[in-house]
């Protein structure tokens, strides 16, 4: 197989459609999660019936993956991340995968692009207001005042 492993197999029942088993699985072997769900449903319906008893095994057995510590917080809050656009800090905090083949997860080259330039763009202002702060006598008075 070419997907990367890592980590563990969790189920991932936020992204998935009944319990996360496809969304964990994928998840996993780094694929996206629409093909591991035409290949379990191809498979069933194409004669490998004991994949339904897989896949009831599979979602008692496996683990819900843990949540990280942003997501977390986001549903403390109330926050859902599932359908919502992420917030420019979060593009910036987050790297970019981009797939090579179409059954990989991650982003399509084009689309990558784009987050690239919007993340270089973003820095861009960052410096532009850093520097026009740094050159304005409000700055030189403020480090005056912090000498004394």
């Amino acid at each position: 197989m070419s997907g990367r492993r890592k980590g563990e197999l969790y189920r991932i029942p936020s992204q998935g459609k009944i319990a996360g088993v496809c969304a964990g699985i994928a998840d996993y072997f780094s694929w996206e999660t629409w093909l591991i769900r035409i290949l379990v449903v191809s498979g069933v319906l194409f004669g490998m019936p004991w994949l339904v008893f897989l896949y009831v095994a599979a979602w008692f057995i496996l683990d819900k993956k843990p949540a990280t510590a942003a997501e977390a917080e986001s549903k403390e809050h109330g926050f859902t991340s599932k359908k919502s656009e992420p917030k420019s800090d979060d593009i910036d905090s987050e790297p970019i995968k981009v797939k090579a083949r179409i059954w990989q997860a991650g982003e399509p080259p084009k689309q990558a692009f784009h987050d690239i330039r919007r993340k270089f763009t973003n820095m861009e202002k960052q410096l532009r207001t850093m520097e026009r702060y740094v050159t304005s006598p409000e700055f030189t008075v403020s480090r005056e005042i912090n000498k004394l």
